[in-house]
């Protein structure tokens, strides 16, 4: 009895052991990936600024278009900031809810956004670091598609596919508006590996046999980051500009609500420019605009510090701040 017992025990603290093991590397891995970029991105300014400012766009449109209605004909015409009962923001000629206009063109945006930067980012980094890594025939063929790419003007080319397939879908007006966009990224991305390849770290990988895709994702790649999370940003404000100015000229289809339509139609029809008692309808999405702009880019200014390994092994718990951060 007192045999089985020990065994009893002995088990039981094995399994306690292997638990408590377990139980450290969740606690590890939560405290590196997760806590530890939120306490570098909440110890900036910048970042946290910029940070709570995209998650301040992405709250309205995710919840804000459930808690306000979609702006519709009928209320009061041309009221102003606070002076008509249920428009804080005003209305505009027709008497639509300014402050629902400029909620309900906030999810398009951001499917706009990130439709155009991941796609230009994503092609930009692939070329990039195949073609600075490979080198020779590889790199000839991508730099040569590459060049063809940026001698295309971007402008007439959006314009031209804009007009001939007319897209309603935000993803892929997104994805037009940045057709051309990875080109630049892509060739300042490979100038940056060309450097990289030759480093003592990366010669050792390929002695030791590693992969092509095992040298790239953890020797090339989190080198490169910032200035990939950097044009990722610049990317985006790239197609908020595009998009409002091409919604502006009424160039792509009205297909929904977009702050380039309400600058349009404050011009054109209100002659907000040109008139004090309706500048608001004006000035309300040129606000709007500019702050998430400007909140994209005290994000990304901030950014180049998430990947910084003595900036990380600082703010974490569980990583020795004496020694460079295991992979």
């Amino acid at each position: 009895m007192s045999e089985a017992n020990d065994t009893f025990t002995g088990g039981s603290s094995i399994e306690r052991e292997s638990a408590r093991s377990q139980s450290d590397l969740y606690r590890e891995r939560l405290d590196r990936y997760v806590l530890t970029p939120f306490r570098v991105v909440w110890s900036d300014w910048r970042t946290r600024l910029g940070t709570l400012i995209i998650l301040f766009y992405i709250f309205v449109g995710t919840v804000g278009v459930r808690l306000v209605d979609p702006p519709e004909v009928g209320g009061p015409r041309l009221a102003g900031i606070f002076e008509a009962s249920g428009y804080p923001l005003g209305t505009n000629n027709l008497g639509e809810s300014l402050m629902a206009s400029l909620v309900h063109a906030t999810p398009p945006m951001l499917k706009m956004i990130l439709a155009g930067a991941v796609f230009a980012t994503a092609i930009a980094v692939v070329l990039g670091t195949v073609s600075g890594y490979k080198g020779g025939t590889v790199d000839a063929v991508i730099s040569t598609i590459v060049d063809i790419a940026m001698t295309i003007p971007g402008l007439p080319l959006i314009i031209l596919i804009v007009v001939t397939f007319e897209p309603s879908s935000p993803y892929l007006i997104g994805i037009v508006l940045s057709i051309n966009g990875w080109a630049g990224l892509a060739r300042n991305i490979r100038s940056q590996v060309l450097e990289l390849r030759d480093n003592s770290y990366v010669e050792a990988s390929r002695i030791m046999g590693r992969s092509l895709s095992g040298i790239i994702f953890d020797d090339i790649l989190p080198n490169i980051m910032p200035f990939v999370l950097i044009s990722f940003v610049n990317t985006a404000r790239a197609v908020i500009f595009g998009s409002v100015a091409l919604y502006y000229l009424g160039i792509l289809p009205v297909s929904f609500n977009n702050w380039g339509i309400m600058l349009n139609r404050a011009y054109s029809t209100g002659g907000a420019i040109y008139s004090w008692d309706s500048v608001y309808w004006v000035v309300l999405p040129m606000v709007t605009i500019v702050m998430l702009s400007f909140g994209l880019v005290l994000f990304s200014q901030g950014t180049e510090r998430l990947f910084n390994p003595r900036i990380r092994a600082r703010h974490a718990e569980t990583i020795d701040d004496t020694t460079p951060m295991e992979k």
